[in-house]
C-alpha cells in the first residue's frame, strides 16, 4: 500500500489554483480563498512542529547533561575512597605507575600511630573524622595537583614526582609535621601522629618495587618509635648470617 499523502488537500487546493490562473475565463477568487485557507493551516503546523522540535531538543540537551553528570560521578565513586575522598588504592596505582612511566618518583607512605587506640578510646566515628582529617591536611599541604590516596584502613599515600631523594624525605617530613601538628577537636584530646616511609625510585621501576620500598621504611619509623620519617635508601642494610660450616662427620662424594 503506498504511503498516505500528508497534503493531499493541499495539493489539490493548489491545483485548483493553478487550473483557475491557467483558464482565462475562470474566477480566481475561490480557489485564492481555497489556497489562503491551507496555507494558514500549513503555517499553523509548522509552529506546532517547530515548537514540538524546540521542546525535544531542550529535553535532549537535558539528558545529555544529566548522562555526563552521571558518568563523572560513577568515575569519581570508581576511584575515589568513599569516607576521605581520597584516591582508591587502584587509582593511586594507576597514577602512580603512569607517573614512574615517565620520571622518577618518591612514593611517601604514612600510617597513623595507634589507630586502634582512637578507635577504642573515641569510638569509630571519631576514627572516621581521624581519616578525614588527615586526607584534608594531606590536600591543604599539597594542593589539587598531587594524587593523596588512602590505600588501607589508617594507611596512606602520596605521589611525589621528583628526582632528588632528599627532597622526597622532606616531602615525608612535612607531612609528619602537619599532622602532628593538626587539631582534630573533641572528643579526642591527645596529639595525633603519623609515622612516614619513603621511597625514591627511578623512572621505569615497577609499582610494586616502589611500594615495599615504602612499607619497608615505614616499618622501620614504625619500629624507630613512630612519629618520625625513613627513607628506604638510608635504611642500614640487612645483616647477612655467615654460611653455616661445614659438618666434618658428612662423608664427602
Amino acid at each position: 500500500m503506498a504511503d498516505a499523502d500528508l497534503f493531499a488537500l493541499e495539493s489539490a487546493a493548489l491545483a485548483n489554483a493553478k487550473a483557475a490562473y491557467a483558464d482565462s475565463c475562470a474566477d480566481p477568487r475561490a480557489a485564492l480563498a481555497e489556497m489562503i485557507v491551507h496555507y494558514e493551516r500549513l503555517m499553523r503546523e509548522s509552529r506546532r512542529l517547530i515548537r514540538r522540535s524546540d521542546r525535544a531538543e531542550l529535553d535532549m540537551n537535558q539528558m545529555n547533561r544529566q548522562l555526563h553528570e552521571l558518568a563523572q560521578q560513577l568515575e569519581y565513586r570508581a576511584t575515589h575512597d568513599p569516607l576521605s575522598g581520597a584516591l582508591n588504592r587502584a587509582a593511586v596505582i594507576e597514577q602512580a605507575s603512569d607517573c614512574l612511566e615517565h620520571g622518577d618518583m618518591a612514593l611517601i607512605v604514612l600510617d597513623i600511630d595507634h589507630f586502634k587506640w582512637i578507635n577504642d578510646d573515641f569510638g569509630h566515628p571519631a576514627g572516621d573524622t581521624v581519616i578525614k582529617t588527615v586526607v584534608n591536611c594531606l590536600k591543604a599541604l599539597f594542593g589539587p595537583g598531587i594524587a593523596i590516596g588512602r590505600v588501607g584502613g589508617e594507611e596512606f599515600s602520596v605521589v611525589w614526582p621528583t628526582s632528588s631523594p632528599e627532597e622526597a624525605k622532606e616531602v615525608g617530613m612535612r607531612i609528619c609535621d602537619a599532622i602532628a601538628d593538626q587539631v582534630f577537636g573533641a572528643p579526642i584530646n591527645r596529639q595525633i601522629t603519623a609515622s612516614v616511609g619513603v621511597s625514591w625510585n627511578s623512572m621505569h621501576t615497577s609499582f610494586e618495587l616502589a611500594y615495599s620500598r615504602a612499607d619497608e621504611a615505614l616499618y622501620a619509623a614504625k619500629r624507630a618509635g613512630r612519629n618520625c620519617v625513613k627513607l628506604y635508601s638510608q635504611l642500614p642494610l640487612p645483616v647477612t648470617p655467615p654460611p653455616a660450616s661445614e659438618d666434618a662427620s658428612t662423608p664427602c662424594h
